[in-house]
């Protein structure tokens, strides 16, 4: 675009290319750099999140630092070189067409900064303090609904997949034909729905779901890793099973996946026995949405603690899928030793060695059989191991080699173990995980309602109990706490960027500050199209950062070239403003259209990318806008400070080499 400003003044294009060149490469070099900077910090994200987003500075950032070099020397090639002049009528009819048609769009910007953008800007400067007044409250009031939660905050909106996994749990023990009968219940639901469901595009009397398996025994899905938050599953049992369910084609289906899941959860409703009952359709989540985790010395007060925050849990609308880390195990004996056994110098791991031996058996002799080992056993014959009665009626050794009744020295009872006991720095855990419906609710608004207090009254009643939110919940923690530190170290970096080709550290404030106005403009973008903020509206944030200064560097650093070659500033500061509006509006224009495709995408493999090109899109949109008008009366008004506080000026104007600029119609030398 300063190519062509000049080279229309100029009536020579290889001047022109050259000289376009030669006064905007610092601007436009250390506006690569600083979005370059806005970028890095993406590369040092952690957690999963952190390597699955890692690709796209790499790509962003190699993409800047060739297109510097493209723009620099390549592009100024092509511009420079030409035998036809600028101004020469086309040789056919399209060609006449195009160029009738660019003709009218020059004229239509003329037109719009003549008659609409310079006396807005004129009435902005000379009211440059209510300007910047009016900006700061729009800013106030975006960031106050935020805050408040009107616009929602997400960690992550995982796109749906085409498949529906529904993973069964019941109590340990339970045989097989039960856990197999509630399968078949879970699998002849969906077979049922995918019948009824069918879409205005599929075709009649076809299911919804092309494809059902099974499986009683295991959990495939689980087993295998594909559900990220569930972990690695070391076993099978008779009390597992899983249901697959593989979605037609979304061409082919006018419902989403989503609400299929929801259907055919409502419809399965609640399996007698079960423990735990799961219905997943999205590609990958870093935790459960609420996840609490609760910690103690006593397995009991675990329980019940455990017990109260579901039943609170349930009390949400939209919260579904509410269990805990609790299982109980198989059924077992429980000994309990009496004082007649400890007269005789019997201890309870007495009784557990000597009962060992007699049901499990104790190694006697090894030898060798070929290559095998061969261990003797010996224990009490099959007939006196069948029953529990055969426990009773054996006899204990004490200490002295005299052998006494079992019933003379200890109790056993029926009991039930545990699956597991999970422990976290030496102290007993029990998590507490619930699922929320996104259209419902919001799981960080429920956080925080826990937090502010409710969970405080809950534990009151357990002393000794701690709780702590882990899961996605944490991951968000990490992430937010890794941005947050990356955008300080980048707005600092961009800070110096900026510093350095200004020689002023008053200036690079009033470029940074269309960076606020930057996330206002993505704030807008996101309620707007419906979405809610992202951890990847925040990475469109960070990256936005870095973006938004471009154009306010190439403004003041021709503002600055104004100034130092003799305009007053007020005059300077329009003038510039008008200069840099058609540059500053096609960058935007170009930047929003280039990220319109994504934002309307509709594929599996982009959704979740979306929010990121709305903060981009929509933030450098706003931010161009804000410049054009805030940039200039925040210039105005740092003079106005120069003015009163003149130590402040960092050098003194015109001490610096400067390059002639050209007024409107003449040629720079």
């Amino acid at each position: 675009e300063n190519t062509h400003t000049i080279q229309t003044r100029a009536r020579n294009k290889l001047q022109g290319a050259i000289q376009g060149a030669q006064t905007i490469v610092v601007p436009v070099t250390f506006g690569v750099l600083t979005t370059v900077a806005a970028f890095a910090p993406l590369l040092f994200l952690p957690g999963p999140m952190g390597r699955a987003t890692r690709v796209l500075p790499l790509v962003v950032i190699s993409c800047l630092l060739f297109s510097l070099l493209e723009s620099m020397f390549i592009l100024p090639a092509h511009l420079g070189h030409g035998r036809k002049p600028l101004d020469a009528p086309g040789s056919n009819t399209v060609s006449r067409g195009w160029r009738r048609f660019q003709s009218a769009i020059a004229r239509g910007l003329a037109r719009l900064i003549e008659h609409y953008y310079g006396p807005l800007l004129e009435r902005a400067l000379e009211w440059r303090y209510l300007t910047i007044a009016i900006a700061i409250s729009l800013l106030c009031v975006i960031s106050g609904a935020m805050v408040s939660g009107w616009l929602a905050f997400t960690f992550q909106e995982s796109p749906e997949t085409d498949f529906i996994v529904a993973d069964l749990t019941m109590a340990q023990g339970t045989p097989v034909s039960v856990t197999a009968e509630a399968i078949e219940r879970i699998e002849a639901t969906a077979v049922a729905l995918g019948r009824e469901v069918v879409g205005a595009r599929s075709e009649a009397g076809q299911s919804v779901f092309s494809h059902i398996m099974a499986s009683v025994g295991d959990q495939p899905q689980k087993s295998a890793g594909n559900i990220p938050w569930a972990g690695k599953q070391s076993s099978g049992g008779g009390h597992l099973g899983e249901v697959q369910a593989e979605v037609v084609s979304i061409k082919l289906r006018d419902i989403s996946v989503a609400e299929l899941t929801k259907r055919w959860r409502e419809r399965v409703g609640a399996i007698p026995g079960a423990v735990e009952l799961d219905f997943s359709s999205t590609m990958m989540e870093p935790g459960a949405p609420i996840h609490l985790e609760l910690s103690g010395s006593e397995l009991d007060s675990l329980r019940a603690a455990a017990e109260a925050v579901r039943l609170h849990l349930a009390s949400y609308p939209g919260v579904f899928g509410i269990t805990d880390s609790f299982r109980g195990g198989k059924q077992e004996l429980e000994y309990h030793i009496l004082p007649s056994a400890e007269a005789l110098g019997l201890t309870l791991q007495d009784l557990a060695f000597q009962l060992r031996q007699g049901f499990y058996g104790v190694e006697a002799q090894s030898f060798q059989r070929g290559r095998d080992e061969v261990k003797v056993m010996v224990r009490y014959p099959a007939t006196e191991r069948r029953s529990l009665a055969d426990v009773e009626s054996m006899r204990i050794r004490s200490g002295d080699g005299s052998e006494v009744p079992f019933q003379s020295v200890a109790r056993a009872s029926l009991g039930t173990g545990f699956s597991g006991i999970s422990h976290v720095d030496r102290r007993r855990t029990v998590s507490v995980t619930a699922d929320v419906d996104l259209a419902r609710a919001n799981a960080n608004e429920i956080v925080r309602d826990l937090q502010s207090g409710i969970m405080d009254e809950i534990l009151s009643a357990h002393p000794g109990v701690r709780y702590s939110f882990e899961g996605e919940q944490a991951e968000q923690r990490e992430f937010l706490s890794a941005m947050l530190i990356g955008m300080a170290g980048a707005l600092l970096v961009i800070y110096v960027l900026l510093a350095v080709p200004l020689r002023s550290y008053l200036q690079p404030f009033v470029i940074m500050s269309a960076i606020p106005f930057g996330f206002v403009g993505a704030a807008l973008g996101h309620i707007a199209l419906g979405y809610n903020l992202t951890m990847y509206s925040v990475i469109g944030l960070v990256a936005l950062s870095g973006i938004v200064v471009n154009s306010s560097l190439v403004l003041v650093d021709y503002l600055n070239r104004l100034v130092a070659a003799g305009r007053p500033v007020n005059e300077a500061v329009a003038e510039a403003a008008k200069a840099r509006f058609r540059a500053i509006l096609l960058t935007s224009l170009t930047t929003f259209a280039g990220l319109t495709p994504m934002m309307m995408e509709t594929s599996i493999q982009a959704r979740f990318m979306i929010p990121m090109a709305i903060s981009i899109a929509f933030g450098v949109m706003f931010s161009s806008l804000i410049t054009l008008l805030l940039v200039p009366c925040s210039y105005l008004v740092l003079e106005d400070l120069l003015k009163f506080v003149p130590r402040l000026r960092t050098e003194p104007p015109g001490t610096e080499d400067v390059l002639e600029v050209a007024p409107p119609g003449e040629v720079a030398h």
